[in-house]
């Protein structure tokens, strides 16, 4: 017998106090917009505010960012990991670094994760994976 997993997507009950959105899929989002932002702006991209001349994807990253350092729970990580990236911009270290903070974050404050889950275009849903059997 073969067993096929199928992702499904729909609304799925979270438990009180927790995010209704999948952490590991809002953080691999918001993490290369994030990224943008510092890759544009550097350890700037932590004071920059609207830049006319920003492209969207950063002016998001830029949101996203602001987001994260109003709490205070997640500033100090984050604000580190935007400083060890734009020090080092390439290294993929870093931007695991800046990545795990951002997750870290998505888990400790429910709320966070739901309020950045609505910034990004399509919002981040739970997935439920589902196994059916049978032979192929």
């Amino acid at each position: 017998m073969t067993y096929i997993l199928v992702p499904i997507y729909g609304p799925v009950e979270a438990r009180e106090g927790e995010p209704e959105v999948d952490i590991e899929l809002l953080a691999s989002q918001v993490a290369p917009l994030v990224s943008a932002a510092v890759v544009a702006y550097g350890t700037a991209a932590l004071t920059k505010a609207e830049d006319a001349a920003a492209t969207e994807t950063v002016k998001l990253g830029q949101r996203l960012l602001g987001k994260l350092l109003t709490r205070k729970s997640a500033a100090p990580g984050v604000s580190g990991a935007v400083t060890d990236l734009a020090a080092a911009l390439e290294d993929s270290d870093f931007q695991a670094a800046l990545r795990a903070q951002i997750k870290k974050a998505l888990y400790e404050d429910a709320e966070l994760a739901d309020e950045l889950a609505d910034l990004l275009p399509e919002k981040a849903r739970p997935a439920v994976t589902a196994a059916m059997g049978g032979s192929l």
